[in-house]
């Protein structure tokens, strides 16, 4: 049951649609427009009227009707009308679609429903045709106009060609198909030898329009067959001039003809034409050609009586011919350069010339020649140099200051150009300079000196990495009185080239002077790159090597340097391009750059990749005063180590030594029998009393002090000396000490009596487990005193002495 609730709707709705389209649109709504075609922009007007009765499935309940602009809804206003009808009104105040439909819906079960439909076009009236021409083709005779449409009225337009006669009708000369511009009037419809008006006209829906109306005799619009050329020839005793036969076109022969021929040589740039050539057929002549030159030649033809709208016929084919040549004529223009001789030795000569241009070389060159004297009658001149080329190298005697150069063909050789070997002594210009012409030449301006001058040469060389020579790069200039010239062999755009100018006075030629120039700049190829040369905390310099000349493509006006720290900190300073190095200053310590330079010219400049550096925490003074502090301390620090190493009262000072007594020279002392005698030690050290078997004193000599005997006299007293025994129980002998006769440096002996306990016993190690014990200073009076005692190896001496 839920399902087929869910299909009544649909089931409904195709039921109303079979429904009216059984009925059909026609009998049952009706939509009319005020007009099907209108102007673009302007008003609409459209009424839907629908008839109940004849709607089937609308004929109970109120009918809505809703209006649609192809697929946009517009409102319309709704009433009835007369005999039950529903009728809906829309006014569309601006209609701009070129094309639309106006459809008529129903709303019936929640849905529309198209009932009527009408369909609107607007657009614009015709444009007027223009340029309108016609031609008559001789071949059938058909006139083929051709004109141009004007802006599409976006409306279909019927555009037809038409005609009339001086006393005919009009009538349609033609329709163009497929949309096309151009129609053939046929032979028929034409009267030849009057004059006739035609014209386009152009209708659609909003209006017509038509074109300029042309008013010709179709014969004058008639394109002639190119004529034929027959032959060219040489006239015998005027080599200069040729004489050439044509033939005119099948269909012509009855036409008085006007014709034209042009001519030129390969290098030309442009024909030359030659006008007024009036008849039917036969010759025409013509001078002033080159000789040795070959030319090509081409001729058309037209009605002579024919108006200014007449068509000229295509060119004829081609034909070349080749004029006789003649020795060659006119003046060389050389230069040279000599090496200066020694005495006696040849002159070195570099000679340079131009080839003659076409009107003076008469033909094809074969070759120069260069001799040491002219030619005269009867014989010839010695040969130095004969080429096909434009420069040549020769030696001649050191004294030769004129040479002769000529040029020849096939025909004959030229007349000697005198070449004058002038020293390069002469006064020199001022003021030279070049500025670009175009991109491929140069203008050269200079002042004039104060003597005359009969030439200028100009050399002009390009500067590049690797030196090169230009052999045809430079020109003379011929007019003394010039200021200015030309260059164009050879230059090329961001190409820096060096200029010199010599003037050529009577007798000597000018000192050159020199310049720069390029034709065209741009910026440079790529920047340089950059070195850091050395940085502190608050300077950094850098420099780059200059860019070479090929990659700078201009003059290079400045340098910038761009440097930025991490917190997006921006400066820039311009450098003279003269400088390859520059100092940033001002930088803060510790901290990163990034730095860039860019090259610039006339023309714009160019970056270089970016660098990185880091200025430093302390400048480089800072830091050399700070390593020279370290090493005082450390020098300082060393002198006193080694002062602490070598000073042994120091070394007592600061670290004195302990010795241990059980390891002592006295505790290895061991006496084959010695009576035991007591020492009173103090309680806190030996509670028990000590006992000396013996106590030997050795005096010294009478006037000699303690501790100077000679080496022999101590060796003896270490001799004889006997060893002291302590023992700390019965039958344990301990050795204890042996006393020398000098004494210890003022210390007081043992007194002879019967010992005592001493006090304030102190032990002193002297290497080897020696020791020296010193004793009381408050010994009785009756006790000698001990002078000194050391304790020590076998080898040292040891003095005991009682006062």
């Amino acid at each position: 049951m839920a399902r087929r609730g869910a299909g009544t709707p649909f089931l409904l709705q195709l039921s109303l649609l079979l429904l009216l389209h059984l009925g059909g649109t026609l009998g049952c709504a009706s939509v009319a427009v005020g007009s099907p075609i209108v102007p673009l922009g302007s008003a609409v007007t459209a009424s839907c009227t629908i008839q109940r009765e004849l709607c089937r499935g609308l004929e109970q309940g109120k009918v809505r009707i809703i209006w649609m602009l192809d697929n946009k809804l517009v409102a319309g206003s709704q009433h009835q009308g007369p005999g039950g009808t529903e009728v809906s009104n829309l006014t569309l105040p601006r209609f701009n679609h070129t094309q639309a439909r106006l459809w008529c819906c129903v709303e019936w079960n929640g849905t529309k429903q198209r009932i009527g439909m009408a369909e609107i076009r607007a657009g614009y009236p015709p444009a007027k045709p223009l340029n309108l021409s016609c031609i008559l083709n001789l071949s059938d005779y058909g006139l083929t106009c051709r004109w141009e449409q004007g802006t599409d009225s976006h409306l279909p337009t019927s555009i037809v060609l038409k005609c009339a006669g001086s006393r005919a009708q009009v009538v349609t000369g033609c329709t163009p198909q497929g949309g096309h511009s151009h129609c053939t009037v046929p032979r028929r419809l034409l009267q030849l030898y009057r004059q006739m008006e035609i014209w386009v006209s152009a209708t659609n829906a909003l209006g017509t329009a038509e074109s300029e109306h042309l008013r010709i005799d179709p014969m004058d619009v008639a394109k002639l067959d190119p004529p034929t050329l027959q032959s060219i020839q040489s006239i015998p005793f005027q080599t200069d001039c040729i004489a050439l036969a044509w033939d005119v076109a099948r269909g012509t022969e009855h036409m008085e003809l006007q014709c034209e021929l042009r001519y030129r040589a390969p290098e030309d740039p442009a024909w030359v034409l030659v006008t007024g050539i009036i008849g039917r057929a036969g010759t025409a002549q013509r001078c002033g050609f080159l000789f040795g030159t070959q030319y090509h030649f081409q001729m058309r033809c037209r009605r002579s009586s024919a108006s200014a709208l007449a068509y000229w016929s295509e060119w004829s084919p081609g034909r070349n011919y080749t004029t006789h040549e003649k020795a060659p004529t006119g003046k060389l223009d050389a230069w040279w350069e000599a090496q200066p001789a020694g005495a006696g030795e040849p002159l070195e000569v570099q000679l340079r010339w131009k080839a003659p241009r076409q009107r003076e070389a008469n033909g094809r060159v074969l070759g120069y020649r260069v001799t040491l004297s002219p030619r005269r009658r009867g014989r010839d001149p010695s040969t130095i140099c004969n080429t096909t080329h434009t420069q040549c190298n020769f030696s001649v005697p050191a004294r030769t200051r004129r040479v002769y150069l000529s040029a020849y063909n096939a025909a004959g050789e030229s007349a000697p150009t005198e070449v004058v070997l002038l020293q390069r002594k002469g006064q020199p210009l001022s003021g030279l300079r070049a500025v670009p012409g175009d991109e491929h030449s140069l203008w050269v301006h200079w002042e004039a000196p104060l003597a005359p001058v009969i030439a200028y040469v100009l050399e002009w060389q390009r500067v590049t990495a690797e030196p090169g020579h230009c052999s045809a790069c430079w020109q003379m200039e011929r007019d003394g009185a010039a200021t200015t010239a030309l260059i164009q062999d050879g230059i090329k755009p961001f190409q820096l080239y060096n200029i010199s100018l010599y003037p050529l006075y009577e007798d000597t030629v000018g000192v050159p002077i020199h310049t720069t120039a390029y034709s065209l700049q741009k910026a440079p190829s790529y920047a340089p790159k950059l070195h850091l040369r050395r940085i502190s905390k608050s300077e950094a310099e850098l420099c780059w090597e200059p860019l070479p000349v090929d990659m700078q493509n201009g003059f290079i006006t400045s340098y910038t340097i761009f440097w930025a720290n991490s917190i997006a900190d921006v400066a820039s300073a311009t450098v003279n391009p003269s400088l390859s190095s520059f100092v940033i200053r001002g930088l803060k310590p510790s901290t990163l750059y990034k730095v860039h330079i860019m090259a610039s010219t006339a023309a714009g400049g160019t970056n270089g990749t970016s660098l990185t550096l880091v200025t430093t925490v302390l400048d480089d003074t800072e830091i050399q005063f700070l390593f020279l502090t370290l090493g005082l301390i450390f020098v300082l620090f060393m002198v006193l180590l080694i002062c602490f190493q070598k000073n042994e009262r120091m070394k007592e000072q600061l670290w004195p030594s302990v010795p241990d007594p059980a390891n002592s020279s006295l505790g290895k002392w061991v006496p084959a029998a010695a009576p035991q005698e007591p020492i009173q030690v103090p309680a806190a050290r030996e509670p028990g009393p000590a006992a000396i078997s013996t106590v030997t004193v050795l005096e010294g000599e009478p006037g000699k002090q303690p501790g100077k005997e000679p080496p022999a006299l101590l060796v003896a007293l270490s001799a004889v000396t006997r060893p002291y025994v302590r023992q700390e129980g019965p039958g344990e002998p301990v050795q204890y000490a042996r006393v020398g006769g000098a004494g210890y440096r003022g210390q007081p002996l043992l007194p002879e009596p019967g010992p005592r306990f001493y006090e304030n016993l102190r032990g002193r190690g002297d290497g080897g487990g020696a020791g020296d014990w010193g004793f009381p200073e408050e010994p009785p009076a009756t006790f000698p005193l001990l002078q000194g005692l050391r304790i020590g190896g076998a080898e040292e001496l040891h003095e005991c002495r009682a006062d």
